[in-house]
């Protein structure tokens, strides 16, 4: 049997392997960039970061633990950012949203 901490670090792994699985996913399946960048940032980062943590559980406070724990503080700072960024240029540059979007509420703004 392993220890309580192995056995949360196999449960955190697990999370977020299935959390990137769900963003690949979504890349895949969605319609059009937004809805892309939505389940890649948001379930990705939450994926990324479940990973993360399992690797501090996995070895403790150690240079590699301290890495993960940089690397998912800097995943949930950057992600969304850039994800904004991009959706904000491609609206501006006229990329559409998909036929099934009812509301465009920068339409009016950049138009």
């Amino acid at each position: 049997m392993g220890s309580i901490l192995d056995i949360l670090s196999n449960i955190f792994l697990m999370i977020g392997i299935f959390f990137v699985f769900l963003g690949m996913l979504g890349l895949l399946r969605l319609p059009d960039i937004f809805n892309r960048l939505h389940a890649t940032t948001k379930i990705g980062t939450i994926g990324a970061f479940g990973v993360m943590i399992a690797i501090v559980l996995k070895v403790g406070f150690t240079p590699m633990g301290i890495k993960a724990i940089t690397v998912g503080l800097f995943l949930l700072l950057t992600a969304p950012v850039a994800a904004h960024m991009i959706a904000r240029a491609a609206h501006r540059h006229g990329v559409g949203l998909c036929k099934e979007s009812i509301i465009d509420e920068y339409g009016k703004t950049y138009k």
